[in-house]
């Protein structure tokens, strides 16, 4: 049975539930079962966000989980509050642009992501999420690129058509 824990973690505004809420759609399109948890502060932005997605072959008996496969990190309270849940063997990105600290674990694989160079490269800032999310896809492959594509046509061209186009070259934007 395949189950993956993952947490996505940083500042309100950086889109972090977005990137779980992408991930969760996903994955029931892969045909998984899926939990998604979101928490946030009271502030709109600034404030911390994270959110927990599990992603299971078989039904979840819960959303809530104190271990995880995978955190991705895009700031660093977010880094230094999940990197302790990661189980050994586990995936940490984070955001290379805004976080300037070594992580503590040396039992895990991490991939530093230059999220804010990158996005600028692009010629938009506000991609960084995307651009992590992409990445976080082809290093766990825990659900189908495809799959996320297809849901950031659905998520982005309801309201921002216009933004489709930048939001899926963003997503393959990465590349190891």
């Amino acid at each position: 049975m395949s189950v993956n824990k993952v947490f996505f973690a940083g500042i309100g505004g950086q889109g972090v539930l977005l990137m779980g809420q992408i991930v969760g759609s996903a994955a029931i399109m892969d045909d998984k079962h899926v939990t998604f948890y979101p928490s946030y502060g009271p502030e709109m932005r600034g404030g911390t966000a994270n959110c927990t997605v599990i992603v299971s072959d078989k039904e979840i008996s819960s959303p809530l989980t104190s271990e995880s496969d995978c955190v991705v990190a895009m700031s660093l309270p977010a880094m230094l509050k999940f990197e302790p849940t990661l189980k050994p063997g586990g995936t940490l990105l984070l955001n290379k642009s805004l976080i300037h600290q070594a992580p503590k674990r040396d039992d895990i694989t991490v991939f530093e992501i230059p999220l804010n160079e990158l996005a600028v490269s692009l010629g938009e800032k506000r991609a960084m999420n995307i651009i992590m999310l992409g990445a976080f896809v082809r290093t766990t492959k825990i659900v189908s690129p495809d799959n996320v594509e297809k849901v950031i046509r659905e998520v982005f061209g309801s309201k921002k058509a216009e933004l489709v186009d930048l939001e899926l070259k963003a997503f393959n934007y990465w590349q190891q």
